[in-house]
């Protein structure tokens, strides 16, 4: 719980419980995972669990039970730190990608994490309209942004976040300045993911963190 309690406009936030998946063998990179709508981080936990990663730390935290998705930082000593989610979570993971490269959020507020990967899965890319300005407009923002590995994968006959809203997302990325982007489609997927997607997930974080030489 959040208490926001004091001055105008004080509220207080409910999130629900944090997961957080230990890494089973040396601990060379932390990634928060992010959930979709109504999901919880229970479910992504046990399925991120089972993943081939041992060198992994997977920090699933529960968005508030309320209309607008929230997400704080976490920290964390591992060397690498990566952002990934689902659905609404790939958005989140998405705007993060945005925010590390002009170097602070969106009212101005410094962004205060190193993003070394971003993963979205079934997502779309919520700052779409300003993304290319503001990185043009930066030498560091450009750095940023052409250094940083991005993992979008989204299914054909997705009926909630349509296929072109996530193939329109790719393409709004790497015209902005994101070229180390890789796309992947699955025939045949809808608004869910598959061992098959996982598997993609799990070599493609390997190869951008270095986890396959460190076992």
């Amino acid at each position: 719980m959040i208490d926001h309690s004091g001055g105008r406009g004080g509220r207080r936030v409910d999130y629900g419980r944090t997961y957080v998946v230990r890494p089973k063998g040396r601990h060379l990179a932390t990634i928060v995972w992010l959930h979709g709508l109504g999901d919880s981080g229970a479910s992504w936990s046990q399925l991120l669990d089972s993943l081939p990663l041992p060198n992994i730390k997977w920090i699933c935290p529960t968005a508030a039970t309320r209309p607008v998705a929230a997400f704080g930082g976490f920290p964390c000593t591992a060397l690498k730190l990566g952002i990934g989610g689902f659905s609404m979570g790939a958005a989140v993971a998405l705007h993060s990608a945005a925010c590390y490269a002009h170097g602070k959020f969106t009212n101005g507020i410094p962004y205060p994490i190193a993003v070394s990967a971003v993963i979205g899965l079934s997502g779309w890319l919520p700052c779409s309209r300003t993304l290319r300005g503001k990185t043009e407009s930066s030498h560091i923002a450009a750095r940023r942004a052409a250094s940083l590995p991005i993992l979008l994968s989204h299914g054909r006959v997705d009926d909630v976040v349509t296929y072109r809203d996530g193939e329109r997302s790719a393409e709004i990325l790497r015209s902005s300045g994101f070229p180390y982007l890789y796309f992947k489609s699955y025939n045949g997927l809808g608004h869910y993911t598959i061992p098959e997607e996982m598997d993609d997930v799990c070599k493609w974080l390997s190869a951008r963190l270095g986890l396959d030489r460190s076992r």
